[in-house]
């Protein structure tokens, strides 16, 4: 039995109807930027997490970048994240000429550590301008403390939630909680677009009235630029689809999260102790499952039967951001965050789909054990 990773081609047959129709009266209607789809999915997502404003912007990426400009950071300002996350926290970062400060994650939800944060910041809180907790593979950061030592130094925090639409904590949802928000609909994210998409949410009037500054040119008024901004606008086409997908997004996640339970009970009844670990989801969060990541012995060699047996899976993220040779100029050396480096060696994603079948599941669960009984 073969198992991709990802299936999008499943997804799509059951709303492709729908889609090409509300595709077509976009085009029919010559409305390409900024139209009525985008300003109704800006509401919609606002509704979904429980931020006063939604933003639509150009990408995940770009939300994260213009999330920083509207927070006033600036060149030569810091700002603290994870080594252990996707380039783009830290890039767009560097792209404003900024500082990314790294602190470690905690080993169980490959977050960034609370502990650890409120140490940099006792130690030397000059010159950090934001923090941004990345929510990795679909939970939620402990959003509790950090936004209690952030706000003891006055710093903002900007939630990259571009994993983790629909997350919870503690009775909130991710993108509401910080500062500002961002998300990615990437084709692959649980709320994923057909091209690049992004959303910038937050609770601030102030704030939002600045991104959307921001997001065109710096403007408020046709061709009269306050600032430097960013073209970075979302699409009216990718704003109609997902308003298709965002109607199914709870029972999709439902889904992942069934999946992820099945995989619990087949991996704990599958005698593989000590070689591996299934996620940890904290006490007050909900997952949405964005990944189902093990953590391995032998990562690797697992990997490269898995994909001779035609299982699909992915390591995210093979090296630290610290470690990355665009950052080697920050003086961050190979054992500065021992628990991110050791995940970056261990961590394996699992096809975790809703559309994936029990039996796949149980397919992937066997070959696993399968390859550790011949180990």
């Amino acid at each position: 039995m073969k198992v991709q990773l990802l299936d999008l081609a499943s997804q799509y047959r059951k709303i492709k109807k729908e889609v090409l129709r509300e595709v077509k009266q976009v085009c029919e209607s010559q409305h390409y930027i900024l139209g009525k789809n985008v300003a109704a999915l800006e509401s919609e997502i606002a509704a979904y997490s429980g931020a006063k404003y939604a933003i639509g912007v150009a990408s995940g990426t770009d939300a994260i970048l213009i999330a920083l400009m509207a927070a006033g950071v600036k060149a030569g300002d810091k700002v603290v994240t994870t080594p252990f996350t996707f380039f783009a926290t830290a890039g767009s970062i560097s792209r404003l000429g900024a500082v990314p400060v790294f602190v470690d994650i905690e080993p169980e939800t490959y977050n960034i550590d609370p502990a650890a944060l409120e140490a940099l910041l006792k130690k030397s809180a000059k010159g950090v301008k934001a923090i941004i907790p990345v929510h990795l593979y679909g939970q939620c950061a402990d959003m509790d403390r950090i936004m209690k030592v952030a706000r003891k130094y006055r710093i903002a925090v900007i939630e990259d939630a571009a994993q983790s639409i629909g997350a919870g904590y503690k009775g909130k949802r991710a993108g509401a909680i910080g500062d500002l928000g961002c998300f990615s609909f990437y084709p692959t994210k649980n709320l994923g677009c057909f091209g690049d998409g992004g959303m910038v949410t937050t609770n601030s009037a102030r704030l939002a009235d600045r991104v959307k500054m921001l997001r065109v040119h710096g403007s408020r008024v046709r061709y009269y630029h306050d600032e430097v901004g960013a073209n970075s606008r979302l699409d009216e086409i990718q704003a109609a689809i997902l308003r298709i997908k965002l109607k199914r997004l709870d029972s999709w996640s439902a889904g992942r999260e069934k999946n992820a339970k099945r995989y619990d009970s087949l991996f704990a009844k599958a005698n593989i102790k000590g070689v591996l670990d299934t996620p940890k989801i904290s006490e007050g969060c909900v997952s949405v499952y964005n990944q189902y990541v093990i953590r391995v012995k032998k990562r690797d060699e697992l990997r490269a039967y898995l994909s001779a047996a035609g299982i699909g899976s992915e390591v995210y993220y093979p090296l630290p951001l610290h470690l990355q040779k665009c950052f080697k100029e920050l003086g961050y050396k190979k054992g500065d965050f021992p628990v991110s480096e050791k995940a970056a060696k261990e961590v394996l994603a699992l096809p975790i789909y809703p559309e994936l079948t029990p039996a796949a599941i149980k397919h992937v669960v066997a070959t696993i054990a399968g390859f550790y009984s011949k180990a």
